[in-house]
Formats: structure tokens, sequence, C-alpha cells
């Protein structure tokens, strides 16, 4: 990774307010040192560290995939209940989720109209929403 990468990724650290660790800053560069959105999942940041030489944990990079989402860092989309995706664009927006190769992608948001919801049970109040929709090819 680049210096400017190194930097970007401490100053996102930073931002949520953690202390740049080894293997913060490593899965920070790898996450937003280019400047682009991710969507991954625990085993493919874990695999990507694998393919840059360094060397840390699976559990190392669950544990600091919460620590970025409790940060307000990146989010966490859940697909099926059990696969977890965790995401670097923080701005609202809908999912693809593409059911043959398992891989989530940003949907258009300005195409999203959702006109209402449901009432809410008595005592809730709506904390967010979520769209992930489910595609295949055909």
């Amino acid at each position: 990774m680049t210096d400017t990468a190194r930097t970007d990724a401490i100053s996102w650290l930073n931002r949520g307010g953690l202390r740049p660790t080894r293997q913060r800053a490593l899965l920070a560069e790898l996450l937003i040192g280019d400047g682009q959105h991710r969507h991954v999942t625990a085993e493919s940041l874990f695999a990507a560290v694998q393919d840059s030489g360094q060397s840390v944990s699976l559990a190392t990079v669950y544990n600091t995939l919460r620590a970025f989402c409790d940060a307000g860092l990146m989010q966490e989309i859940t697909v099926d209940g059990s696969k977890s995706y965790f995401d670097t664009n923080m701005h609202d927006h809908p999912h693809f989720f593409w059911e043959d190769t398992g891989h989530l992608t940003d949907a258009p948001a300005e195409q999203l109209k959702i006109t209402s919801l449901p009432d809410l049970p008595e005592g809730a109040e709506l904390s967010k929403v979520d769209v992930v929709i489910r595609l295949r090819r055909s």
C-alpha cells in the first residue's frame, strides 16, 4: 500500500475514535485505501490479508470488523439471517444480492421508492430499514 493509503486509513480510524493498531491499520488500508467502497465478508477480508503477505487471524478480522461497525465506520448487512457482509458506504442505500455468486453490490438508491411502512408495534421506534434485493442470473 501507498503512504497515502496508510494516512487515509489512519484518518478513517481516528474519525471512528479507534486507536490505529497494526491490525486495524492494515485492515483499514485494505478496505478504504484506494478510496473505493467495499462489501466484504470476514472471510474475504481475511483472504485479502493473506494475499497481501501479512498475517492477521480470522478471529481478529471478525473482531475488527465488529469494532469498525460499532465505531460507525461500516455497516453490517445480513443476508439469509446468517451471512454477514460489511459495507464501507455509510449512506442509506439498497443492495443487490447475487444468489449464484454470493456477491453483494450497491443498488441505485435514487431508484428506490418506499411510500409507506407498516404501523410499528406499540413501544417500538424505527431504527433502520435494510433493503436487499435478491437476484439470480437468467
